[in-house]
């Protein structure tokens, strides 16, 4: 399988302004940072996640819980495909009566959130669970949106989206790519 590089969907400026407006709407919406907590999926949404709280501090003023999640062993297709290394999840608060915002960096078929879902449940009960993706590229299997969006980015089955964080990759950037499977 070869992958091809197709566009630029956004620069590192743009990721910073989409995380700051993002950040902006969460707060909105909540009338301020009160009751919420802020978890990230591994790999990619703890970045983004983090950036989301560090924004909401520098506004509000206040620090909001932070948490990162790993939902590998809630998946429906555990065991079924190449075995992934188990990230790690901390969550150090309790969840019961918060608004939980859950921050991955694309959403796709739906089911990593449904997982995550799960995953969160079964730490308590929360007022709310408020989803955030940078990148909603559709194709959803199962009836999941989210609340926040960064770009919605409409995508054939053959292409694939990459985001890259400072943090994680050393560059920001969104960048649509093509697999082509029958090339060698």
């Amino acid at each position: 399988m070869t992958v091809t590089e197709k566009a630029i969907i956004l620069s590192s400026t743009d990721v910073d302004r989409v995380i700051k407006r993002l950040s902006h709407e969460i707060l909105e919406r909540n009338r301020g940072s009160g009751d919420l907590a802020i978890i990230g999926l591994q790999k990619r949404g703890v970045p983004l996640a983090r950036r989301i709280g560090s924004n909401i501090e520098e506004f509000e003023g206040s620090k909001v819980p932070f948490g990162m999640l790993d939902i590998s062993l809630y998946r429906d297709d555990f065991g079924q495909k190449i075995k992934r290394e188990i990230g790690k999840t901390e969550i150090d608060f309790d969840v019961t009566n918060k608004n939980v915002i859950l921050v991955d960096d694309v959403l796709f078929t739906g089911r990593t959130i449904r997982a995550a879902l799960d995953a969160i449940i079964d730490l308590g009960r929360p007022n709310s669970i408020q989803l955030v993706v940078l990148i909603d590229r559709g194709h959803r299997e199962l009836p999941i949106r989210a609340d926040y969006v960064g770009k919605n980015l409409p995508t054939s089955r053959n292409e694939m989206v990459e985001v890259k964080f400072e943090e994680t990759d050393g560059e920001d950037s969104v960048i649509l790519v093509e697999k082509d499977e029958d090339a060698k």
